[in-house]
């Protein structure tokens, strides 16, 4: 979008009298806006429609709307709600909405085991009992998600389309260590913006590794860790019990455990544990692995008998009904 007069439509907030340019493409006339005036007469919900149509469905209002989007993440929202806020009095942009997970892994004796619970929840709200925290990186490679779901789900899928791009092109299977510095590269360069907190586990010719991936892109090498709203509790199982070298299913019944606890010790996290084995030679997928020990019953009826709650006043609306009577005939077909 193009403003005579100003640079950027952050810069408009400024100036109470602006005049847009390409109306042509907008198709509205050309007129000189009086944005206080516009504020005054208008209420929040008369001026939402109107925004929408000026600045287009998608409202970037940092570029021109000819211009297709730029590829990866994207936060022309984010000035947006800015714009929103100081032009809509009364009517307070979007807040950020709590999420909860506990995710964990640990590094075994031929390979890692990663563990997530399968609740995602938005504030006070279970939005979905069987997300899938565990994503597939690559054959040898596998990440778990802790933060918003959206945000992990699109930087483990972009992670994997260059890791398969490697591939294809070198003919060879990526290192753990490669993928933990393009998260790491990734999640600095937007700044903290990507609530993705992350779990990376895989075995290479090198070994088995297991990453740590912060949304500052900070990166540490444990043997075991956790991440997510329950990762104390888990935190506190795994440093109890946590031996080098040990087998397969003791490992498994270990990150099960801490999960569990994280499940046990927080209320965004739930429902059940998924767990996923990397070894060098195959790869198990375990969902779940463990399923939810609540049920959906109720302990009693909650069906009250009429009269129970106080009628405190009644008013009764007639409605006008017409008569309508449909009569159906037969059409001949030759």
């Amino acid at each position: 979008m193009q403003l005579n007069g100003c640079r950027s439509f952050r810069s408009m907030l400024g100036s109470p009298d602006i005049s847009l340019a390409n109306n042509a493409y907008w198709g509205i006339p050309s007129r000189r806006w009086d944005a206080n005036a516009w504020k005054r007469q208008s209420s929040s919900a008369e001026q939402l429609p109107v925004l929408m149509s000026l600045f287009g469905g998608e409202m970037s209002l940092l570029r021109s709307p000819l211009q297709p989007p730029s590829p990866g993440f994207s936060f022309d929202l984010t000035e947006r709600n800015a714009v929103l806020g100081r032009l809509l009095e009364g009517s307070p942009p979007p807040r950020p909405v709590k999420t909860g997970t506990t995710i964990s892994g640990m590094v075994f004796r031929d390979g890692v085991v990663l563990g997530a619970d399968t609740r995602a929840t938005s504030g006070d709200v279970v939005a979905d009992k069987m997300c899938a925290k565990i994503h597939r990186i690559s054959a040898n490679m596998y990440c778990c998600g802790a933060g918003t779901a959206a945000d992990t789900q699109k930087t483990t899928d972009l992670l994997a389309s260059n890791l398969a791009l490697f591939s294809l092109n070198s003919q060879r299977a990526p290192r753990v260590l490669m993928a933990a510095s393009i998260l790491q590269d990734t999640l600095y360069r937007y700044g903290g913006q990507i609530g993705a907190h992350l779990i990376l586990g895989g075995v290479d010719y090198s070994g088995a590794h297991l990453y740590t991936v912060g949304p500052y892109g900070s990166v540490d090498k444990l043997p075991f860790v956790s991440m997510g709203s329950g990762s104390m509790a888990a935190l506190g199982i795994l440093e109890d019990r946590y031996k080098p070298n040990m087998e397969v299913e003791e490992a498994k019944v270990l990150v099960r455990d801490s999960v569990q606890a994280g499940i046990m010790g927080d209320l965004g996290s739930g429902s059940n544990v998924d767990l996923c084995v990397i070894t060098a030679q195959a790869v198990d997928y375990i969902r779940p692995y463990q399923e939810s020990q609540y049920t959906n019953g109720r302990n009693r009826k909650y069906k009250y008998p009429p009269g129970t709650t106080a009628l405190l006043s009644e008013k009764v609306v007639p409605l006008r009904m017409e008569l309508v009577t449909e009569a159906v005939q037969r059409m001949e077909t030759h």
